[in-house]
């Protein structure tokens, strides 16, 4: 699909400000400033992370209650139990409460509902089957902001439960014994954009510090958490959350441990995705984070868990094992499926005129839709929404959305025909019945209609800089590489260089373009990935980031370019 460029502009004195001050190539400089990093300090913060950098976490409104009560429960010697998403999130939140409150000596267990039987969230058959097991305490994570009834369930059960999450809260929240979720109304805890995971890691500190205050620790080493910083990264980077702010301290320092986690569960899931040394945040987000999910979306998420709780590599060889080869399926059913949702969007008639797309089959899998919607948005830049239904004439369905829709509120200006839906601005999730289907795409569309103009359906390709061929250099890649981890958020920059000549094209490996181009008297290798069939005659604007390619023992400057077009005048 064309994609519309547009280049930030950034004040120049302040690009050459940030560059003095901070050592870095102007290039870096001028994409610090497009991303709203202007003054030195904040330059220095962002290029430096530092964990004392984080917010103290007693500011997170109900932390001190969950901390009180898991201090109780440590003194009564009662049984807790986590209760978890079954997405990398859930699962590595999951593992990091458990893995960590075991270890300051709480009689600790988890579960995982399984997303066919169970469905999102809290289900009142698992928690009687959780009370049922001897717990006397609950902690969600991930999951339980909007479980109202479930957590009336638990208090007339004398239960008590500590609900820890970082989803969108309702007008009413949960009569818990703790909400701990920075969204929540009159939370003063200044960053809003935790994962899951993150809140479950505030949480900890919170308890270690006031272990630590009680003299838990004056025989028995004290927990380092940074050791559970891996888990954290998983959770955080799968998640898409923005890699900003506290994000990108959990990321930057994470995905060090990632590198080096003496975790069994990680070395084997590495070495089944074929990662060896230090681990990226792509290859969480390509790579690790698919195999974990994977069980979850064939059949049940707790071999994920078991994995990251592990101390035997020889089973968690064979747990990895077990989740690429579910990965595997859940790709071959990925592309079905994808095939049968394009063939029937080409088959309306109807796109592009409409501008959302709402699809169901009997022969689609559940647990794979909320993938191949995102696909879809990628093809054809539209929030969709893709539902499978089961023999009973309902549906369950997962939508993706572009920038400029906000699904959550669509659903919501829709739910007459919904019987339960939830989620964020850009992914949700939907139950309904198979009759009511059309209606709710109609309604849906007739929201898109009213919620996007034109120029919102095309996609945006966001250029952070404009560079000369003078400025491509090894030292702008090394600058660049210093503004890691790149993702949501903190995406990896795109930079705009004009008035290129292709000297030589050929096609490589499967679909792929390999270029030697000319600009300003350099010449330069270029690679576009899965763009063999593009056009390359005359002058052209390619839009690129660059790297050092090595091949052969030998370290060559490359532009890995991600659009082409004809040559504009600026």
């Amino acid at each position: 699909m064309l994609k519309r460029w547009e280049l930030k502009v950034c004040d120049p004195s302040v690009v050459s400000e940030l560059a003095g001050r901070l050592g870095i190539h102007a290039v870096a400089a001028a994409v610090l400033a497009g991303r709203g990093i202007v003054s030195s300090d904040q330059g220095q913060a962002f290029l430096n992370p530092s964990l004392a950098a984080m917010p103290d976490p007693f500011m997170l409104k109900g932390v001190a209650k969950a901390v009180d009560r898991l201090r109780r429960a440590l003194d009564s010697g009662e049984s807790v139990c986590i209760y978890g998403d079954y997405d990398v999130d859930g699962i590595s939140g999951t593992a990091l409460l458990v893995s960590f409150l075991r270890r300051v000596g709480l009689n600790c267990s988890y579960f995982i509902p399984n997303r066919f039987d169970d469905g999102y969230g809290l289900n009142r058959n698992a928690l009687q089957q959780i009370t049922d097991g001897g717990a006397t305490l609950i902690v969600t994570v991930d999951c339980g902001i909007t479980s109202v009834s479930e957590a009336e369930f638990c208090r007339c059960s004398g239960i008590d439960l500590i609900i820890v999450d970082h989803h969108s809260p309702r007008e009413l929240l949960p009569d818990a014994c703790a909400v701990v979720n920075p969204l929540q109304p009159d939370c003063p805890y200044p960053f809003k954009s935790l994962a899951g995971v993150g809140v479950a890691f505030n949480l900890l500190i919170a308890l270690r510090s006031r272990l630590r205050q009680a003299g838990a620790f004056r025989e028995d080493p004290e927990p380092d958490l940074r050791q559970w910083l891996d888990l954290v990264a998983l959770g955080t980077i799968a998640d898409v959350v923005p890699l900003i702010g506290q994000n990108r301290i959990y990321a930057y320092y994470g995905l060090k441990q990632l590198g080096i986690s003496p975790r069994p569960g990680i070395e084997a899931l590495k070495r089944v995705a074929g990662i060896t040394g230090e681990v990226s945040c792509g290859q969480v987000g390509f790579r690790l984070a698919p195999r974990l999910n994977a069980a979850g979306r064939i059949e049940s998420a707790v071999p994920g868990v078991e994995l990251l709780l592990g101390s035997d590599l020889l089973n968690s060889n064979a747990i990895a094992e077990e989740l690429d080869a579910a990965n595997a399926e859940r790709q071959a059913i990925e592309r079905r499926m994808l095939e049968e949702a394009i063939a029937l969007v080409e088959g309306e008639g109807t796109y592009p005129a409409r501008r959302s797309i709402v699809l169901a089959s009997a022969a689609w899998h559940q647990g794979v839709v909320g993938i191949v919607a995102s696909r879809l948005v990628e093809r054809y830049h539209r929030p969709t929404i893709l539902i499978a239904l089961d023999d009973d004439g309902h549906g369950k369905g997962s939508g993706r959305s572009i920038p400029g829709f906000h699904l959550l509120e669509a659903l919501d200006a829709s739910s007459e025909h919904l019987e339960r839906f939830g989620g964020h601005r850009y992914a949700a999730g939907v139950g309904l019945a198979a009759d009511r289907i059309s209606a709710f795409a109609a309604a849906f569309e007739t929201t898109a209609q009213m919620m996007l103009a034109g120029a919102e359906l095309t996609p945006t390709l966001a250029l952070d800089a404009e560079v000369m061929p003078a400025h491509i250099s090894p030292g702008l890649v090394d600058d660049l590489k210093r503004l890691e981890p790149f993702g949501a958020g903190n995406p990896e920059p795109t930079l705009l260089l004009r008035g290129v000549t292709v000297l030589d094209r050929r096609t490589v490996g499967e679909g792929h373009l390999k270029l030697r181009l000319k600009a300003g008297g350099r010449i330069l290798d270029g690679i576009a990935f899965r763009q063999a069939d593009r056009a390359s005659d005359g002058l052209l604007d390619v839009a690129f980031f660059p790297e050092l390619n090595v091949w052969n023992n030998t370290t060559t400057l490359q532009l890995r370019i991600k659009d082409i077009r004809p040559a504009e005048m600026p």
